[in-house]
């Protein structure tokens, strides 16, 4: 076994919310008892008790899913859930999984944002209860993180809780919603208001996947990997800078380091804070309560998770220079490097009623009261709260195309 050494320095405590102490350094990937490691691999270890976990980061090893997922779990039937963008690797999951003796069953979906639905997992529980599923089925969610959220509120709800293997397919789930348990579907009234926290038992991430992923998916991804820099770690940050062409063609290595890095980042925090119970967890939120409304006005799927993040980053920045908290600078080296990955840095003309409105349903609000994960300087992020919704107008006046 091998654990792969970082490739930058640690910038020192991570960000912070409100009180609550500083994070430590984000550490090098842990090793872990069950996982045969090729050296071009990388391992990075959640750590959660009796639900920990291990995320492999790898390059063109499809023939390693199926052992993997053999040393998880005891049972040897298998649930793939995919959609129609993601079925090629679905198929090849499943053939992995074949050849380590499990028997595999395959839900093809149509793919997008509206997935993401109490309707349709209904139809995925058919298709279990069609297949006698039981507590030792693994689900496997080959996909992005749509396919990772409804495939693993299924597995959290059906029979009680089943176990899932998630295998990232694009660079946003790689790096976000793969890590750290929060599943869920979508409501009317909001995105991600029905879920669950169920942390998979295992992650599978080939980067080799990224090859075939459509150019604005890829640079979606880029948000996450930004927002990582911004709230915990100002190297990580420098060297996404120094990283942006390699990173936009796609070299191996440097991929699977960034991909390794934001993960054991988020498992820093994640490990603090699993179930969002002190605060700390919302950090990784930035930009999102932005985000999140101009995804719910703009309506699901007229702007990729990532693109609406790069622009509530923006918004959220702007915000955090009028309430005194960082220079301009802080702001600007954000905005460049988001354009840079081509990814906007402002919201479009959406009406800013409709846009407050539904920032008051933001799961950070209290009581109705406007709360925003915000910068203090790079690699710092704290939570602001009391937030009028008369500054609130004024940023995003000020930010729209």
């Amino acid at each position: 076994m091998r654990a792969a050494l970082c490739p930058w320095p640690s910038s020192g405590p991570g960000g912070m919310v409100k009180t609550f102490d500083h994070l430590e350094p984000a550490r090098c990937p842990r090793e872990a008892h069950a996982v045969d490691l090729r050296k071009d691999q990388i391992l990075v270890r959640v750590n959660l008790g009796e639900r920990s976990y291990d995320i492999v980061v790898t390059t063109g090893e499809d023939a390693g899913l199926g052992a993997f997922a053999q040393s998880l779990v005891p049972g040897k039937l298998a649930f793939v859930v995919t959609d129609e963008h993601a079925s090629a690797h679905a198929h090849m999951a499943e053939r992995s999984l074949t050849a380590a003796g499990f028997q595999s069953n395959l839900a093809i979906l149509p793919p997008g944002e509206a997935q993401k639905s109490l309707s349709t997992a209904s139809l995925v529980y058919d298709r279990l209860a069609k297949c006698h599923a039981d507590r030792k089925t693994l689900v496997v969610a080959v996909g992005g993180g749509v396919i990772g959220d409804l495939a693993g509120f299924v597995a959290a709800t059906y029979a009680r809780g089943l176990p899932l293997l998630i295998v990232p397919t694009t660079l946003l789930a790689m790096v976000d919603s793969s890590v750290g348990g929060k599943v869920g579907v979508n409501h009317p009234q909001a995105k991600n208001l029905i879920g669950a926290f169920h942390q998979p038992v295992g992650v599978w991430t080939d980067t080799a996947t990224l090859v075939t992923l459509p150019d604005r998916e890829y640079r979606s991804g880029l948000a996450e990997v930004v927002k990582y820099g911004v709230i915990l770690d100002a190297d990580f940050f420098a060297y996404l800078e120094t990283q942006a062409d390699a990173l936009l063609g796609r070299q191996p290595e440097v991929v699977r380091q960034v991909v390794a890095r934001c993960c054991r980042l988020k498992a820093d925090v994640v490990e603090r804070d699993e179930r969002e119970e002190t605060g700390l967890r919302m950090i990784l939120n930035y930009g999102h309560t932005f985000a999140h409304a101009f995804e719910t006005v703009a309506g699901y799927g007229t702007w990729l998770h990532g693109e609406a993040v790069a622009a509530g980053m923006a918004c959220a920045s702007r915000l955090a220079e009028r309430q005194g908290l960082i220079p301009r600078e802080v702001t600007e080296r954000q905005l460049r490097l988001l354009r840079r990955f081509g990814l906007p840095t402002a919201p479009e003309a959406w009406p800013i009623a409709d846009l407050v409105l539904t920032m008051r349903s933001d799961k950070k609000s209290l009581g109705g009261r406007l709360r925003f994960i915000l910068p203090r300087k790079l690699g710092e992020a704290i939570l602001v709260e009391d937030i009028s919704e008369a500054e609130i107008r004024r940023v995003l006046e000020e930010s729209v195309i």
